[in-house]
């Protein structure tokens, strides 16, 4: 999974990014300090990995992760090539969801560009330079759909789509908003718009703000209003605090979270609402050699999720052999939980659950 962090300069991005993956990006308070995307890749966290590799005595513990590029502060007129533009649009072409930093907070002492704090305001300037690339886009589409239509009849349900994005792009919503049905949602992702990448947004609140996660900081408000509307998640964070709890190992950041009253870190958080935004699930595979989370989107079958580990898994699949990891710790071995009849063996039509434990049975 790639997500791209994006956001106007000065709204807590880069110091972010550098906190949730410890990557040492640049931030200072003027624009533009972040000059190429800054890349962190960073472990998903699982507490069903540590227990499954007490239970197996495993050798290796291999997490799922995440990787994160930080995209350069952009501005009105980016798309222009305003700021330093057109280069970083297009390194959100390259991710899978764009993680949208929003400041939240008033403080004097921190610039905004915009020399003020208006949250809605700043979502719609980075909104419409994404939204002025795609035109770019979908009129070249058309001008060359249009050509081969006429030679070609099945092309007309392309441009008929095409159409319809350009008069959505046109009236201000991003590509993502359209109701679509299939053929069409697979039509929209060969067009790599920026505006159909799914969103989520990151309230950069203060300290006092985050005990609540937002509750009654009227931004957030405003944010999860905008949210629910066009279908993407949010979550509350507080960079300064994140910054604080990446200095600490393990055991102090949960005590820090403790005297906070927070139950979770921004990374738990974002962690937590990509993968709802992006429909993920991981199961997992456990042995003595190697305790293992593989991410998969929801609702893969037993052969396409055996491909996650190797093609020839696919291709050779005769059957899963199934426990869930709550059945298997409630049992303490996996013997035991098979004398119970928990492990299933399971057939290609097969919808792997989150926190499956899963043997793969192939033959190529």
């Amino acid at each position: 999974m790639k997500l791209g962090m994006v956001g106007l300069p000065n709204v807590g991005k880069s110091t972010l990014f550098n906190s949730l993956t410890l990557g040492g990006a640049e931030s200072a308070n003027y624009p533009f300090c972040t000059i190429d995307p800054n890349v962190g890749i960073v472990a998903v966290p699982d507490k069903r990995l540590a227990e499954l590799e007490k239970l197996y005595s495993a050798e290796k513990v291999t997490t799922a992760i995440i990787e994160f590029v930080d995209i350069a502060g952009l501005v009105r007129g980016a798309s222009k090539g305003e700021g330093l533009g057109n280069k970083f649009l297009s390194h959100i072409r390259e991710v899978d969801a764009i993680v949208h930093v929003v400041r939240c907070f008033d403080d004097d002492n921190v610039i905004h560009v915009d020399a003020n704090v208006s949250p809605i305001r700043d979502i719609e300037t980075i909104n419409f330079e994404l939204i002025f690339s795609d035109m770019e886009i979908i009129d070249r589409r058309i001008a060359k759909t249009t050509k081969t239509a006429k030679a070609d009849k099945n092309l007309q349900k392309e441009l008929d789509l095409l159409n319809s994005l350009k008069d959505l792009l046109e009236s201000g919503k991003p590509a993502r908003t359209l109701e679509m049905d299939e053929d069409q949602k697979i039509m929209l992702e060969s067009f790599n718009l920026l505006t159909s990448k799914p969103v989520l947004y990151a309230a950069n609140v203060s300290e006092e703000d985050l005990k609540d996660d937002g509750e009654n900081n009227e931004y957030v408000k405003q944010i999860r209003e905008l949210a629910k509307v066009e279908s993407s998640e949010v979550f509350v964070v507080c960079a300064k605090i994140e910054e604080e709890l990446s200095q600490l190992d393990q055991d102090e950041k949960m005590l820090f979270l403790e005297d906070l009253g927070v139950s979770s870190s921004g990374l738990d958080k974002l962690i937590t609402a990509s993968y709802k935004l992006l429909g993920l699930i991981s199961y997992l595979t456990a042995g003595v050699k190697e305790v293992r989370a593989w991410t998969i989107p929801e609702g893969t079958k037993a052969p396409g999720a055996a491909g996650k580990i190797h093609t020839d898994f696919e291709k050779g699949f005769i059957k899963a052999e199934v426990v869930t990891y709550d059945n298997l710790m409630a049992h303490g071995n996996y013997n035991l939980a098979k004398e119970n009849g928990l492990v299933r063996l399971e057939g290609k039509e097969y919808v792997v659950k989150d926190g499956d434990i899963i043997l793969f049975r192939f033959n190529v």
